[in-house]
């Protein structure tokens, strides 16, 4: 090196620290050849005016480049997340949590995640949960409770839920079979028969029944139900006490029946269980002991059902098994089918057997 000649600038080594720019699809698309829009489609599943070739090519770049999808922008390509909308009416009823749990294991097996949302047995609040979820785009729409009848909101449902089903979304319901979607139901008039019989053939003849509200389509159902499953016995026409369909409902029934006399009651026919443990509460509260002074049933058996003293009579429902046929149906190609559930009575110590007169 002469004197005149300067050494060459030292090389500065790539920093091991320097960010890595992901692969964007418009780099996906670049690399296969192909547009964008149908790089997208090849993507996100659709199989709309993809060739097959085309789809391989922009497979093989997107494994090249390493590119990964963003999700959100998938579900919007797709129309749909990978979540199940379980609209419920009251989380703290393990009516409700028991169904779910069958709507949670039925959508695990299928790689879709449940979220939840509480309609707190509104119409209104119903409705305003079904329009904001159709913008959050679920795969599937879980709709469970009674139907309430003479609601000003039941037409704007029916419309809500179709556009969501029209866009690609499904809809189960789990109540009656009132609104045009595939629906899991329960056998409540039958088996609120079958368990007057079976109170009868205990040799009970003079009861009370503990409902709400005739609108609400599951109570005034297992109320006729009864009713019809004591036709033809001979005995006294039941007391009927009008009360919220909660455990403070059955409570305040309970209540109201030990200040009007219930010495003339022999049995008390809640008409879901949470109303029969508050009756419960209330009649030991007054000294009244259920399964000694006073029967006591109720109806859907939940787990609680057996916890409390003296065990309850109740007619069991495969809750689990409701949420998981929900979720088949949901599943299914049949939108609009109809999978009736059983009703079966189970006899417990709150409703001995009385002895002859």
């Amino acid at each position: 090196m002469t004197a005149m000649e300067e050494p060459p600038p030292p090389t500065t080594p790539a920093s091991p620290t320097a960010p890595v720019v992901a692969a964007t699809l418009h780099d996906v698309a670049r690399e296969a050849g192909v547009s964008i829009a149908t790089a997208s489609r090849a993507l996100n599943g659709s199989a709309r005016n993809v060739r097959a070739e085309n789809v391989a090519r922009v497979r093989a770049a997107a494994a090249k480049l390493d590119y990964e999808p963003h999700l959100s922008a998938q579900a919007i390509a797709k129309g749909s997340t990978r979540t199940v909308a379980l609209v419920v009416r009251d989380v703290a009823d393990p009516y409700f949590s028991s169904i779910a749990s069958g709507v949670t294991q039925a959508a695990t097996e299928a790689g879709l995640i449940v979220t939840m949302a509480v309609a707190d047995g509104s119409p209104e609040r119903e409705l305003e949960i079904v329009r904001t979820l159709r913008g959050q785009r679920p795969r599937i729409i879980i709709v469970t409770g009674s139907r309430i009848e003479g609601t000003a909101t039941r037409d704007t449902l029916i419309e809500e839920l179709s556009q969501y089903r029209t866009a690609g979304g499904r809809v189960v319901l789990i109540s009656q079979r009132d609104l045009p979607f595939g629906t899991v139901t329960i056998d409540d008039r039958g088996g609120s028969a079958a368990l007057a019989r079976a109170l009868l053939a205990r040799g009970y003849r003079r009861f009370a029944v503990f409902h709400a509200a005739p609108s609400l389509r599951t109570s005034r159902d297992r109320h006729e139900g009864f009713l019809s499953g004591l036709y033809g016995s001979g005995t006294p026409a039941p007391l009927a006490f009008e009360t919220g369909f909660t455990r403070d409902g059955g409570y305040e029934a309970a209540r109201r029946l030990v200040e009007r006399g219930a010495g003339d009651v022999e049995a008390v026919f809640a008409v879901n269980d949470v109303m029969a443990v508050g009756a419960l509460a209330a009649f030991r509260e007054a000294g009244v002991l259920p399964g000694r002074d006073i029967g006591v049933a109720g109806f859907d058996d939940i787990g609680p059902a057996v916890d409390v003293v003296p065990a309850l009579t109740s007619v069991a429902v495969p809750l689990r098994e409701a949420g998981l046929n929900a979720m088949r149906l949901a599943l299914s190609d049949d939108t609009t089918a109809h999978v009736p559930l059983p009703a079966q009575v189970t006899l417990r110590a709150s409703t001995p057997q009385k002895p002859a007169p």
